[in-house]
């Protein structure tokens, strides 16, 4: 006991020698501080530290892909392919911009912010026109932050266009604004949506009238199918508006897939329906290829059942198809394709050809210099066409050209891939 006295006196006098004109030391060096960051794995306390998992991941993911496209300038489908193989660059932007993390997203939460994000950009005209009019002023929509307005737009689409049930779209964008801004905002979010669930319910929506000038009308379709002013003022001039009204519709419709039956393994478009009879998956037949069943949802019981691994069928656009169709390879041709990549196309021909004759798939023409080859070839074969056409009536000749051009250089012009076949 003595000695630890003794001690305690010591260090006591150590430290009343220390005069005035010199300044104390800190005890704790800021290098070996607790509160900084250290390299190399983080401990699971600290990884866990910032995880909300009572907010939506889906929803949470959605606004802040809306957000890096409205602000960032990203592209839609860039970010949809990145997100599938990239959980920590996603939750990364997430908690950058929302202050939290997430819980990983699954197969089904990917589908839905595919969904959601498309549909909301597609639609976002007259969403922002059904916001402005819910708001108290047009000041207050226009002055709204960004990330409170892509929640409201999630929660308008998902209400007006999902049909989702009102009551778990409402609490949990409310949830979210309320975590990612604050309570007030979660308060603003829940008046706007709910006003919009009794509208919706009551079918007065508040929508545009059809009324006045052409200008007037073209704002009034421009709002209601969500497409830019000068695009429906132009096409309702040459189409007419009945017609233009069909193409906004269809412009703006969920997309769908196309598959291709695979003929050379003696599949046909019958088997392939019998197939997606049997898993109960929606389906409709191409009205313009033998080969093509259309499928707007069942992608994915279709991936699980096996049908694109054992070569039943495969995903094609029929656009790549009606090339193919131009083209019309039989057995015994010789054919060139002088930019076979992937070769979606290059198998459909191939399959068409039965096992017989010459096909030979080049790689030659890069992606820098596809639009000057395409113009030479489009000027040479118009070129060509006017040397050694006899038409002597110039409306026959017009009409006439795109066929001849057709018959010499099959698909140049109708696709950006030049195909050579039989020369």
């Amino acid at each position: 006991m003595a000695q630890v006295l003794s001690l305690h006196v010591f260090f006591s006098a150590e430290r009343h020698k220390v005069g005035p004109s010199k300044p104390l030391k800190r005890i704790h060096n800021p290098k070996t501080s607790l509160s900084t960051h250290r390299k190399g794995p983080q401990s699971p306390m600290r990884k866990t530290q910032k995880l909300n998992l009572q907010v939506s991941p889906h929803r949470a993911v959605s606004a802040v892909r809306l957000m890096r496209i409205e602000m960032g300038g990203a592209f839609a489908d860039l970010l949809n392919d990145k997100g599938k193989g990239s959980g920590d660059n996603e939750m990364g932007y997430v908690e950058r911009t929302l202050g939290f993390r997430t819980k990983n997203l699954d197969d089904r939460d990917l589908r839905l912010v595919t969904d959601i994000v498309g549909g909301t950009i597609r639609w976002r005209r007259y969403l922002d026109y059904l916001i402005g009019s819910l708001c108290h002023d047009d000041k207050a929509f226009r002055n709204m932050e960004p990330l409170l307005l892509q929640i409201l737009r999630i929660g308008f689409y998902e209400i007006v266009k999902l049909d989702m049930p009102s009551y778990a779209v409402v609490d949990e964008n409310v949830r979210l604004a309320k975590v990612s801004l604050r309570p007030g905002a979660g308060n603003m979010v829940n008046g706007i949506l709910r006003k919009l669930v009794l509208l919706k319910e009551s079918n007065s929506l508040p929508l545009p009238k059809l009324e006045g000038d052409d200008r007037a009308q073209a704002r009034a379709l421009a709002i209601l199918y969500s497409h830019p002013v000068w695009m429906v003022r132009r096409w309702t001039k040459h189409l007419g508006q009945e017609k233009a009204i069909k193409l906004m519709m269809w412009n703006n419709d969920d997309p769908s897939f196309s598959l291709r039956a695979n003929s050379g393994k003696g599949v046909t478009r019958a088997d392939l329906v019998m197939q997606f009879n049997m898993l109960k998956v929606p389906h409709e037949l191409s009205s313009h290829l033998d080969h093509f069943v259309r499928v707007k949802t069942g992608l994915q019981s279709i991936i699980q059942a096996g049908l694109l691994k054992q070569g039943l069928c495969a995903v094609q656009d029929e656009s790549a198809g009606l090339i193919v169709s131009v083209v019309n390879p039989q057995p015994g041709d010789s054919i060139v394709d002088c930019c076979a990549a992937p070769g979606g196309k290059t198998l459909y021909m191939a399959s068409q050809m039965q096992g017989q004759g010459i096909f030979k798939p080049r790689k030659v023409i890069y992606a820098s210099s596809k639009s000057y080859c395409f113009l030479f070839w489009c000027f040479f074969s118009l070129y060509y066409a006017i040397l050694t056409s006899h038409l002597s009536h110039s409306a026959h000749f017009l009409n006439q050209l795109p066929h001849l051009i057709c018959m010499r250089f099959y698909s140049l012009l109708l696709h950006y891939k030049p195909i050579a076949a039989g020369l």
